[in-house]
């Protein structure tokens, strides 16, 4: 009697896997999605649907909102201002572009590269048209772009940082202002469900970073030669 309750209890178990894997197909199946890497646990295809109906599961936006803490390492090189991969270090006007792709599921809470003074928290572009910057390449592919352009003042001069979003996801939340004396690789703000962070510096740093290379905000020295003591 034993043996066949516990082969019931087994089929049961079997029936309610295989349901579930129907159910979410297909995604994972709730009964093995936390053993999955965050890539595998939630596919593109379905965070782009949530994108859409404006719903998203609960341990997605834990993962998404999630804020480590870091230590910014010693010395006085520019750090990361975001996680994510290094896609293009243009030079254009004298200022290079240093632009880092945000994934979906990368930590999207953004640091100052610097120590120095916040001069100015600007705005661009809105939900009805094309966001100031159209000619650079990190832009070209984006559907309205909206931007917040942090620019910090150190006694080796200014750098900014552009935080990019777009129509579908344009929210921004910038946590410093303007005559704010900050700390390198202080929190300076999030980008809910962006995807670029271009850093501007001036075009003669010595670049410790390549396209390809993924970097860590607060972390990760990017550049030396633009920033004191």
């Amino acid at each position: 009697m034993t043996i066949l309750v516990l082969q019931i209890v087994i089929l049961c178990l079997v029936a309610a896997a295989i349901v579930l894997w129907a159910f979410y197909f297909p995604y994972p199946s709730p009964l093995i999605r936390r053993w999955l890497a965050p890539r595998k646990r939630w596919p593109e295809t379905q965070i782009r649907t949530w994108l859409k109906r404006g719903e998203f599961q609960r341990a997605f936006l834990r993962h998404f909102y999630s804020d480590p803490e870091r230590i910014a390492p010693p010395g006085n090189a520019m750090l990361a201002p975001a996680d994510g991969l290094v896609t293009s270090a243009q030079v254009q006007g004298g200022v290079r572009y240093l632009v880092i792709a945000l994934s979906f599921w990368d930590m999207h809470v953004q640091r100052s590269p610097v120590s120095g003074r916040v001069l100015a928290v600007e705005s661009h572009g809105d939900g009805f048209m094309d966001g100031e910057g159209r000619e650079f390449a990190f832009l070209r592919e984006k559907s309205c772009p909206v931007q917040k352009r942090l620019v910090i003042g150190t006694g080796a001069g200014q750098v900014a940082v552009r935080l990019i979003t777009s129509l579908a996801a344009r929210r921004i939340e910038t946590w410093v202002q303007e005559g704010e004396e900050i700390k390198r690789g202080q929190r300076i703000g999030r980008i809910l469900l962006g995807s670029t962070v271009v850093l501007e510096l001036p075009a003669a740093v010595n670049l410790l970073v390549h396209t390809g290379d993924r970097v860590w905000a607060g972390e990760t020295a990017v550049a030396e030669g633009a920033t004191c003591p």
